[in-house]
């Protein structure tokens, strides 16, 4: 028997997560990850620091060339991550 209040697992969590402002240290978390998976081993190993602060991804590259090259990049690592996140939760890509 199904009562009114019974909520699937999925809505459940999404409810938490929306009560207790959960989602953007989880979309936080999720860019770090994604950074790893999307950019590749090469990438992942001259960049340094991974922050996200009001929407604004700021990253930290080691290499002078990679960092020049990812520079005329942000537009597509701006829509990649968008994109896997499934919202416009990155606003702009500060590259350090």
């Amino acid at each position: 028997m199904k009562k009114k209040n019974d909520l699937n697992l999925q809505d459940a969590m999404k409810e938490m997560i929306r009560e207790y402002r959960l989602g953007p240290q989880l979309n936080e978390n999720r860019v770090r990850t994604l950074w790893h998976e999307l950019m590749g081993k090469t990438i992942s190993t001259y960049t340094s620091n991974i922050q996200v602060r009001k929407n604004v991804l700021y990253l930290t590259i080691l290499s002078a060339p990679l960092r020049h090259e990812l520079s005329f990049a942000k537009e597509k690592i701006l829509t990649l991550l968008n994109d896997e996140l499934g919202e416009d939760f990155i606003k702009e890509v500060v590259i350090r």
